[in-house]
């Protein structure tokens, strides 16, 4: 990993409070839409890690060796898909192409396995709840002057990040900063 560097955590006035700033997403453009949730999960990174980190501490004291079972499983599948579609040209052009129907099919096929295994409950509010607050904020929040000169660092490679790597395995580096 070449210049690797972490994320600042983004103060909660920004994040959350007063100064940020929320708005619907326009439904009929999908490519801004797509646009401003992986732009805000570069900026806001840091923030959204802490966030699922919470909520995985609080699911993680009541039920452990669920949570760690529901881990697992996602990392596995999800490092299964990466793999796929780096070594099947059909998996690679679905994920370019779908990113969202790529993200459903982990969490769908983590879902299933989960339920066989008898750890869904604790998927659904340890592992998924989490990503779906995180993609709700992402996808309301407008972005900022700073939000996009901190992006545009990222996009061009000055900057590597966690986000921007998981971003980059699910094909959509092409996306960010633009």
């Amino acid at each position: 990993m070449v210049d690797f560097q972490p994320p600042p955590l983004r103060t909660l006035d920004d994040f959350l409070l007063s100064s940020a700033r929320f708005s619907l997403p326009d439904v009929r453009n999908l490519d801004r839409w797509n646009n401003r949730i992986i732009n805000n999960l570069l900026y806001y990174q840091l923030n959204y890690f802490a966030t699922a980190s919470a909520f995985l501490v609080i699911v993680g004291y009541f039920q452990t060796l669920k949570l760690i079972l529901g881990a697992a499983v996602v990392i596995i599948v999800f490092l299964g898909f990466v793999w796929a579609a780096e070594n099947k040209a059909v998996i690679r052009r679905f994920r370019r192409n779908h990113p969202s129907l790529s993200l459903a099919a982990i969490l769908g096929s983590s879902y299933l396995f989960l339920s066989v295994l008898g750890g869904v409950a604790v998927f659904l509010f340890g592992i998924a709840f989490p990503i779906l607050m995180i993609l709700v904020h992402a996808s309301v929040r407008l972005r900022s002057l700073k939000n996009k000169l901190e992006n545009k660092l990222e996009s061009i490679g000055l900057k590597r990040t966690p986000m921007g790597l998981v971003l980059e395995a699910l094909g959509q580096e092409q996306e960010a900063g633009s």
